[in-house]
């Protein structure tokens, strides 16, 4: 298996800006690993919402979360700006695989790269559905 290596901002179609917090640092100095993930979450869920294809609070369909990861290359610290990178890697007929590339503000390469995979479903069901059409557009455009 290949050793994961940083990548470079135009690997990413859009991204997104998210203010570090003191609260996100731990007794090492630099983020905890935890963060990361709520980096991810946030990035795609904002610009999901930005572009008027999630309604968190009564859209009939929603994202759960199957399968996470990330390689991490190098420290992020409070008080930084991260640019999050969005890209979509594989569009399914209810999943998608979103890849997010963390960046220090302004550095050409990744601090920690990784993926998440949503199966949407029927929010009352829990069972799996196609992706509504405006998303699948919206979707298409970060491939």
């Amino acid at each position: 298996m290949n050793k994961p290596q940083p990548e470079l901002r135009a690997a990413y179609r859009v991204f997104r800006a998210i203010s570090t917090r003191w609260m996100d640092n731990d007794a090492y100095g630099h983020v905890n690993n935890v963060i990361y993930y709520s980096w991810f979450d946030t990035a795609v869920n904002a610009y999901l919402i930005e572009q008027g294809v999630l309604d968190v609070a009564q859209g009939q369909t929603i994202g759960l979360v199957i399968e996470t990861q990330c390689n991490y290359f190098s420290p992020l610290a409070f008080p930084q700006t991260i640019e999050a990178g969005i890209r979509v890697a594989q569009l399914g007929k209810s999943s998608v695989r979103y890849e997010l590339g963390l960046f220090a503000q302004d550095a050409p390469l990744t601090a920690a790269k990784g993926h998440f995979i949503h199966v949407y479903v029927d929010r009352e069901t829990r069972r799996p559905t196609p992706l509504p059409h405006p998303l699948k557009k919206v979707l298409e455009q970060l491939i």
